[in-house]
């Protein structure tokens, strides 16, 4: 019986801990850039987009959808990157599986 008290003592503070991880994922940012950097977009680590920086010779009336390409792309990268950011701030208690709607 002591054995059982025990092991629910470790896994509410694992349960404490994974949670603490998942909040401080909103706070932490990545970035995405496309075209050389005149497109970076910031994601946090709930994969939100926060904000999108264009530099102004990436504007050319003549071809939207070259910037709208770049915004893609940008857009992509960084949710990659906040997707590896999840899966190592969150694979520290999973032992590295992805458990579905876990993160």
């Amino acid at each position: 019986m002591n054995n059982m008290n025990q092991m629910m003592k470790q896994v509410k503070k694992m349960q404490q801990q994974m949670m603490k991880a998942q909040e401080e994922l909103e706070t932490k940012t990545v970035e995405g850039t496309a075209g050389g950097g005149v497109v970076t977009v910031t994601v946090n680590g709930h994969k939100k987009l926060l904000d999108i920086a264009i530099k102004p010779e990436a504007v050319d009336p003549d071809d939207v959808e070259m910037l709208q390409d770049l915004v893609l792309t940008a857009v992509n990268d960084a949710l990659v990157k906040a997707e590896e950011l999840a899966n190592k701030d969150m694979g520290k208690f999973t032992g590295g599986m992805n458990i579905p709607g876990l993160f």
